[in-house]
């Protein structure tokens, strides 16, 4: 049996910090190891406690969830963070995720989804609403588009058939398992084919292979 998901969860609104503890630590599989009020008590209860997970509200006091998170993608064996913000647009999300977020969800998300966030990123499986997608791609995008689209599809051309479909896959907002199950593959497998196409399109996140994707106008 797998270990348990060790939650920390990080949010300024103590309605919100118990919510979110009393939904998500009822589930066999997740433990709520704590719970922080701004990202300065994060940091120290990261040392303290050791979680898997961190569900990091961005808009705090003290020290907003985005420093936070980019303190801790600098230390040597980070947790894995998931963002939470009130709105799809906050401009934020693109420095969460340049700060090493691995995840970006909206505070209204069903519990459902986000316990598969939890347990998606624990697993190494980076997470975003499609909604949030949407809005990176539109915020990141600019007024030369047709440059843009060239661009994107000579990077897509060097990608094997594929990593072509892996990479589409990944521009629908598609999960590693979910990929898996649409192109008959292990998950290891579509794990190696991302990590190629990292190399390949010379990204460091999903959320740009789905740019790339876009831009090239095949979603």
């Amino acid at each position: 049996m797998s270990p348990k998901v060790r939650l920390l969860v990080v949010d300024d609104d103590p309605l919100v910090r118990s919510a979110l503890a009393l939904m998500l630590g009822g589930q066999p599989d997740v433990e709520v190891v704590g719970e922080a009020a701004d990202g300065r008590a994060a940091l120290r209860l990261v040392d303290e406690l050791d979680p898997t997970v961190v569900l990091m509200d961005i808009r705090m006091p003290r020290m907003s969830g985005l420093e936070a998170t980019r303190a801790l993608h600098e230390r040597p064996d980070p947790p894995h963070v998931i963002v939470l913000t009130t709105f799809d647009a906050d401009e934020h999300v693109v420095g969460a995720l340049a700060a090493g977020a691995d995840g970006f969800l909206l505070k209204d998300t069903p519990p459902a989804q986000i316990l598969e966030a939890i347990r998606a990123v624990a697993d190494g499986d980076p997470m975003l609403s499609p909604s949030v997608t949407r809005t990176l791609i539109a915020r990141i995008r600019d007024d030369s588009e047709d440059d843009r689209g060239e661009s994107a599809r000579l990077r897509l051309s060097v990608l094997t058939g594929r990593e072509q479909e892996v990479a589409l896959a990944v521009g629908r907002g598609l999960t590693n398992a979910e990929i898996a199950r649409t192109l008959h593959l292990s998950v290891p497998t579509v794990k190696a084919h991302v990590s190629r196409l990292f190399d390949k399109l010379q990204v460091t996140n999903r959320v740009q292979i789905a740019i790339c994707v876009h831009d090239a106008g095949l979603v």
